[in-house]
C-alpha cells in the first residue's frame, strides 16, 4: 500500500495528507489549496543563498524567490520552479534575480554565470521570459534553453524562443541555434552542435540528470491520481524524493528523452502505454532508484532513453 501524498494542482484542489518523514525532515508548509508559486526552491546542492541567507535541503518546497530577490550559488547548484512544467536551473558561481513571479507573466534575470531552463509543458496563457544583459528572451515551446551572463548569449538546444532585438523587433531563435545578446539588435543567430559530448556542457549534463530524477518521481506518484476528481496539470509533491515533479494531461518526453506519465498513468513500469511500453521504454525500476540517497549524486541505473541525442 503506497503512502498518502500531498498534491498541489493548478486549480487549488487542496492539500492531502503527507506521511511523517521523521523529525529531522521538515515538511513543506504551503497554505491549503495553494500551489507552489514561480520561484519556489525545488532542489539545492552545495553552497547557495538567497539575498545572502544560506539555503539547504530543509528549504526545499518551503522557500520562494520573491520579486526583486536574488539567488546566488557558489560551489553549488539550485533548481527553482517557474510555471507548471518549467524548471530553472542555476549553475555554480552564478546568480539569478526574480523580476516577476506572476503565473501569467514570469520573468527572471540571469545576473551572473549561467542558467538553464527545462520546458516540459507550456500553456498559451503563460508568458515566460528570461533577461540576460538587458535583453529579453521569451520561451515559446517545450525544450531546453541556456543563458550565459558572463558572455551574454541565449542558446536553444531544442524548442523555440523569441528574442527582443533593438527594443522593438522579436527575432525567432530555433532549435540548435544561439544568439549573442546585445541591446543594439545587431546579433545574428548561428547554429551550434548540441551534442553534450562535443559541447562538454556541465550544466546541460546536470540538467539532464535532474530531469531523469524528476521523471522517476513522476513515475512514482502519477498512478496515485488515477480517477481523481478535478485533476489539473500541475506540481505534485513526491515525499520520497522530497521535491515537486510535474504531472500533465498526457505522456510526454522531456527535452533529454526521459518519459513522464500523465495523471492516472500505469504505475509500476512502462509496460502500459501503447501496447509495447511507453515509447518502447524499459522501465525505471530495473536498475536501482536514487542510488546516492536523498539529495545525493547517485546515478539512476534503470532509466529508458538515451538523452536528446541518444536512444530515441
Amino acid at each position: 500500500m503506497k503512502s498518502w501524498r500531498m498534491m498541489v494542482a493548478i486549480a487549488g484542489i487542496g492539500l492531502l495528507s503527507l506521511p511523517a518523514l521523521g523529525a529531522d525532515m521538515p515538511q513543506p508548509t504551503m497554505e491549503q489549496g495553494r500551489m507552489p508559486q514561480p520561484g519556489t526552491l525545488n532542489y539545492v546542492e552545495g553552497a547557495a543563498s538567497i539575498e545572502g541567507r544560506p539555503i539547504g535541503n530543509k528549504d526545499v518546497g518551503n522557500l520562494e524567490l520573491n520579486a526583486g530577490e536574488e539567488l546566488t550559488t557558489g560551489s553549488g547548484k539550485a533548481e527553482i520552479l517557474l510555471t507548471p512544467g518549467i524548471f530553472l536551473r542555476v549553475d555554480s558561481n552564478s546568480a539569478v534575480k526574480m523580476i516577476s513571479p506572476d503565473l501569467a507573466r514570469t520573468q527572471v534575470a540571469v545576473e551572473r554565470g549561467r542558467a538553464g531552463v527545462e520546458v516540459d509543458q507550456i500553456f498559451a496563457q503563460n508568458c515566460v521570459q528570461v533577461m540576460d544583459a538587458g535583453v529579453t528572451t521569451q520561451l515559446m515551446k517545450p525544450g531546453y534553453y541556456e543563458f550565459n551572463a558572463n558572455q551574454p548569449e541565449a542558446m536553444v538546444f531544442s524548442g523555440r524562443a523569441e528574442v527582443l532585438q533593438g527594443g522593438d523587433n522579436w527575432e525567432a531563435l530555433k532549435s540548435h541555434h544561439e544568439l549573442a545578446l546585445n541591446d543594439d539588435g545587431r546579433g545574428k543567430a548561428v547554429d551550434f552542435d548540441t551534442n553534450p559530448s562535443v559541447a562538454n556542457d556541465e550544466l546541460y549534463n546536470w540538467s539532464s540528470l535532474r530531469s531523469q530524477y524528476l521523471a522517476e518521481d513522476n513515475n512514482q506518484i502519477a498512478g496515485d491520481y488515477a480517477y481523481g476528481a478535478g485533476f489539473y496539470p500541475g506540481w505534485y509533491w513526491d515525499p520520497y524524493a522530497w521535491d515537486y515533479t510535474f504531472v500533465g494531461w498526457g505522456p510526454f518526453m522531456s527535452p533529454f528523452g526521459w518519459g513522464f506519465y500523465p495523471w492516472g498513468g500505469y504505475w509500476g513500469g512502462w509496460g502500459g502505454w501503447y501496447g509495447r511500453g511507453f515509447y518502447g521504454g524499459r522501465g525505471f525500476y530495473g536498475g536501482g532508484f536514487h542510488g546516492g540517497g536523498f539529495g545525493g549524486g547517485g546515478f539512476h541505473g534503470g532509466g529508458f532513453g538515451g538523452g536528446m541525442h541518444g536512444g530515441r
